[in-house]
């Protein structure tokens, strides 16, 4: 099993960055494999495209800039959900994570959030708001409350590809695709 990791921070090694790096080591603690991904990476779409033809979840990550996911996740998540097949996303579990100095972060959440539950994926939620504060790596891993969190978000992920994973062997397939109803509200 193997979980996409989206960092989508300006920052390549920053807050978000720290925060997904918590997941991915309680991914691991429990046999799940992860792959991050830097938005602003030259390739990094199409390596992410590519990843979702093998990874079987995704965690999608973002600093909060003016009460929002930064524009640099926001367009990277457009062109990724734009060019994505149902089969790459479909009824693979997600989660979304924020990461704030002091504000914004549940804002951040639900923006974040419509990518999946668009695309039919289930989101994997933990036991508070999936967020840290910090203005630094070092001041989100004092933040004990949201690397809790964090590490619980892991926790959570790696059950749920678990009982996934017990269903598929038990015979339980997901949903077929069914033919989209293109609705336009001028008549």
């Amino acid at each position: 099993m193997k979980v996409l990791l989206i960092n989508g921070s300006r920052r390549a090694k920053g807050c978000t960055y720290t925060a997904l790096g918590v997941i991915g080591d309680e991914l691991a603690a429990r046999g799940v494999d992860s792959e991050m991904v830097h938005v602003t990476d030259e390739g990094a779409e199409d390596l992410a495209l590519d990843l979702l033809n093998t990874c079987d979840a995704m965690v999608i990550g973002s600093p909060v800039y003016y009460a929002s996911p930064s524009g640099e996740v926001e367009l990277f998540l457009d062109h990724l959900f734009g060019r994505a097949s149902y089969a790459q996303l479909a009824h693979k579990p997600c989660a979304v994570v924020a990461s704030a100095r002091r504000a914004g972060t549940t804002a951040t959440l639900d923006a974040l959030a419509k990518y999946p539950t668009i695309a039919e994926m289930p989101l994997v939620s933990s036991s508070y708001w999936c967020e840290v504060h910090g203005n630094t790596p070092e001041e989100v891993l004092r933040d004990e409350e949201g690397v809790s969190t964090m590490r619980r978000l892991g926790q959570n992920m790696a059950w749920m590809l678990e009982c996934i994973e017990a269903g598929k062997a038990a015979g339980v397939e997901a949903p077929e695709q069914e033919k989209k109803a293109r609705t336009n509200f001028i008549r």
